[in-house]
């Protein structure tokens, strides 16, 4: 079998370096977007078994990727990891207040994560969401 890809989203280089440094150090196939337009565009020509999503970015964000990905018939199974400065309670509570301005609720990314990110702690997260999968 080959190589999982995971899918990083974010706008930063640096932290697109970094995470796609230890996935690929970790047997995974990393593909970096810096936006959530690029992202979608990935997300829909790979198909990644992972996604790793930056919350704030420029033209679009990870909230709205993430409502994209959520509603696409296509990509709503892909697990994400939400990778963010914002608190984990924020984005939170941002999400279930957009829910209910556009009347539909979406679920839970499989995890969220606070910048900057511990290696370990991803890896595990990594591991343990597409270990059932493979």
């Amino acid at each position: 079998m080959g190589k999982q890809t995971v899918l990083i989203v974010d706008d930063e280089l640096d932290m697109r370096t970094y995470l796609s440094t230890l996935m690929e150090t970790r047997g995974y196939k990393p593909i970096v977007a810096q936006d959530g337009l690029e992202g979608l565009q990935l997300a829909r020509e790979t198909k990644p078994r992972l996604i790793i999503l930056d919350v704030m970015m420029p033209k679009e964000g990870g909230i709205q990727m993430y409502r994209e990905l959520k509603t696409d018939a296509e990509l709503k199974d892909i697990p994400v990891i939400m990778v963010s400065a914002i608190a984990k309670k924020t984005f939170f509570h941002s999400q279930n207040m957009l829910g209910s301005y556009m009347g539909s609720t979406l679920p839970e990314p499989e995890a969220y994560i606070e910048k900057p990110p511990e290696p370990e702690e991803l890896y595990e997260l990594t591991r343990n969401i597409l270990a059932p999968r493979e």
